[in-house]
């Protein structure tokens, strides 16, 4: 649009001139070679795009506008126009035109015989024919030494364009052939490897099951720290100073914090108390979680294990309701057909005290095995938690998850809990 302002305005110019007269003109289209009669404008209008000359806009034609006829004996006289002086609207050359169309056929057609290349080796034909020594990119650029000195810089940028614009979409072709040619890096359409389950520890899947059980037996779960004070783990617990339980070599004791010495828990038990000084009885609590004891590691025995015990407070209990207690849990875990005995024993925060064994299938026989003790609260532990021992009375009971896991499963080697191997895990 800017360039016919301009030829507009400049054809305005010269009609307002007394040497010319546009609007008496004749117009018509300048052919290659043709004979321009003197007085003439050369003006460029849409039409025809010669595409040689970087002065001639693509879309755009020569146009000879004359003031008189011109006749051929006046054509003669006048001479050719040479396309090569310093007037900005000279014509191109037919030798130029030509050359220049080579030019952009070669590249139309080099382009659609690379879009054509399927492998290497077609792709290697395509750069022999069209990029090689003895290729048609090659053979014009030998055409340039015909060309006049006016033409040569015309005529080498186009080439040189050309050449670039080929080579990069050879390299572009290539690397998309070897892409295609490794296959896809992922294929969605193969069906994926599936993914292993997993599958929770046989300690966690034992606590959970027995804290199930007891749940349904009006049980709640109560929860306590592992590093505790003397208080929790052994005073309040009926065990006085200077009872063995509290021997350093049964104990890890942590040192003083604020005048108060610490240990890590040797017992659940701990967190009976607690449940007795903040809840107001009755109350029924199952307390499970990790307790630890300097005990040589052998296939019965590690320093870290787990314990689950059970406190009911209430008025009027008796060891029939503790026994009624134990039985439902082993017919409700390990089946119908399974048995509970105590045998008399002595703990320091019961009185009177039992270990329990329970009758259940091991390896396809019904065994007796010791899972744990039992017994009624100690009234000197009611009373350290400011219950009247007169009015409440409570039953107690502890048992390990370890030991009542390895009964179940058939397992013989505690150690083998702990060892993460999952070789051993996989078959619970």
């Amino acid at each position: 649009m800017g360039v016919e302002i301009a030829v507009k305005r400049s054809l305005e110019r010269v009609a307002r001139s007394a040497e010319f007269t546009a609007t008496r003109g004749t117009p018509r289209t300048a052919d290659s070679g043709d004979l321009i009669p003197a007085g003439s404008f050369w003006g460029l209008v849409p039409g025809h795009n010669f595409g040689a000359l970087g002065e001639i806009p693509r879309g755009y034609r020569w146009l000879v506008l004359s003031s008189d006829p011109v006749t051929e004996n006046e054509s003669r006289t006048r001479g050719r126009v040479n396309p090569y002086t310093s007037n900005p609207m000279s014509l191109p050359s037919p030798d130029l035109s030509a050359m220049i169309l080579r030019i952009d056929s070669l590249r139309e057609e080099a382009l659609s015989a690379l879009a054509g290349a399927t492998s290497i080796t077609t792709l290697e034909s395509w750069r022999t024919r069209f990029l090689g020594l003895n290729g048609q990119l090659k053979a014009l650029m030998g055409a340039l030494k015909d060309a006049s000195r006016q033409e040569k810089p015309v005529l080498g940028q186009r080439l040189n364009e050309l050449k670039v614009h080929l080579e990069a979409a050879l390299e572009q072709h290539r690397c998309t052939l070897s892409l295609s040619a490794a296959g896809p890096r992922l294929d969605v359409t193969e069906p994926g490897i599936p993914l292993a389950e997993g599958r929770r520890h046989v300690l966690s899947r034992t606590i959970d099951e027995i804290i199930a059980v007891f749940g349904r037996m009006g049980f709640t779960v109560a929860d306590g720290p592992e590093v505790e004070d003397e208080w929790h783990n052994f005073t309040a617990l009926n065990i006085p100073a200077g009872h063995p339980a509290r021997d350093p070599g049964d104990n890890f004791y942590m040192g003083e914090q604020s005048g108060v010495r610490r240990l890590l828990r040797t017992q659940t038990s701990t967190v009976q108390i607690r449940a007795m000084e903040s809840q107001k009885p009755p109350l029924k609590v199952v307390a499970v979680g990790r307790v630890y004891r300097p005990d040589t590691h052998d296939a019965t025995h590690y320093s870290m294990f787990h314990q689950i015990e059970g406190l009911c407070v209430d008025r009027d209990l008796s060891l029939v309701d503790l026994k009624t207690a134990l039985l439902q849990f082993a017919h409700a875990y390990f089946g119908g057909d399974a048995e509970v005995r105590m045998r008399p024993s002595f703990f320091p925060f019961t009185e009177p005290s039992a270990e329990v064994d329970m009758k259940m299938h091991i390896r396809g026989q019904l065994q007796w095995v010791e899972i744990g003790g039992c017994g009624m609260v100690d009234p000197n532990v009611l009373t350290a938690v400011g219950l009247d021992p007169e009015v409440w009375r409570g039953y107690a009971f502890g048992l390990g998850i370890e030991r009542i896991a390895m009964r179940r499963y058939g397992i013989t080697d505690i150690r083998w809990l702990y060892e993460n191997d999952a070789r051993f895990l996989r078959q619970f």
